[in-house]
């Protein structure tokens, strides 16, 4: 004979609560860190561009087919806990996996944008550290898809509780790394672009 199980109250909320989190997790894109902080979940970081609009056509000149210049990009309302910042560009669609465009670390806590065109170079003028993207250099390198479909480029901002300290040129992996249980918030912002 089958045995009968009841499942009380205390049960049926864990087991809800660890499907709304692994359902939370699968909706993420590939190569996004959840915020770890009790902020996290509360807090109104928002990152913006006046190049694109959200979930629009990133323009030619941010692309391999243009100046291949970085959009502008600027944050507000970040954790006042903050002590600096980290950005990465990827693109999830790329036919070999994730490619990274883009990876910044040791923003100081005190800035607010990145200009249009930064200088691909290791060291940022304003304070702030590249990584290499995978097209093997130091800054950004935009958007170049195979012909054919569109693809999703994510802009992820994170508020840190801490500097990274990494040498000149990481990797996104090592960025992604050092930033594990010191993200504070994260804002994002999706642009695409298809050739």
């Amino acid at each position: 004979m089958f045995a009968r199980s009841r499942l009380g109250p205390a049960t049926i909320s864990t087991l809800t609560a660890l499907a709304v989190g692994v359902l939370a997790d699968c909706a993420a894109p590939p190569g996004t860190l959840a915020p770890s902080g009790p902020q996290a979940e509360t807090s109104s970081f928002k990152l913006q561009t006046n190049a694109f609009k959200p979930g629009g056509d990133l323009p030619r000149k941010f692309t391999c087919e243009g100046a291949d210049a970085s959009p502008g990009l600027d944050w507000s309302e970040s954790p006042a806990s903050t002590q600096s910042f980290a950005l990465i560009v990827d693109d999830p669609d790329a036919p070999g996996g994730t490619w990274v465009h883009w990876a910044v670390y040791d923003l100081p806590s005190s800035a607010r944008q990145l200009p249009e065109g930064v200088p691909q170079a290791d060291d940022l003028p304003g304070g702030g550290r590249q990584g290499v993207n995978d097209f093997g250099k130091p800054g950004y390198g935009g958007p170049c898809p195979p012909p054919g479909k569109p693809h999703r480029y994510f802009f992820k901002l994170y508020a840190l509780d801490k500097r990274l300290d990494l040498g000149a040129g990481a990797t996104r992996k090592a960025v992604e790394q050092a930033m594990k249980g010191h993200i504070l918030a994260r804002a994002k912002l999706v642009g695409r672009y298809g050739r």
